[in-house]
């Protein structure tokens, strides 16, 4: 199987929502709120079924998952 293998039942339905959840979680976390608001416009204009809602959550849930970086910066001036 090895090391980054998945299980079949884990596949999403949609590949295209999924990246768009990725898209909206990033553009979230870095606070771009022009990116997140026109995910949303798309979304909103979309048809979107339980599957496609279903792929963009674990779109959004898999970078979610992955912890923020913290740089240690030293503000001290000498």
């Amino acid at each position: 199987m090895g090391f980054f293998g998945r299980k079949k039942g884990d596949a999403p339905a949609n590949p295209e929502m999924v990246e768009l959840g990725r898209e909206y979680a990033i553009a979230k976390r870095h606070g771009d709120r022009r990116a997140v608001n026109r995910i949303n416009r798309q979304i909103g204009t979309a048809d979107m079924s339980d599957n496609d809602r279903a792929s963009f959550e674990q779109g959004r849930q898999s970078y979610d998952a992955i912890p923020p970086v913290n740089p240690k910066r030293r503000t001290r001036r000498r």
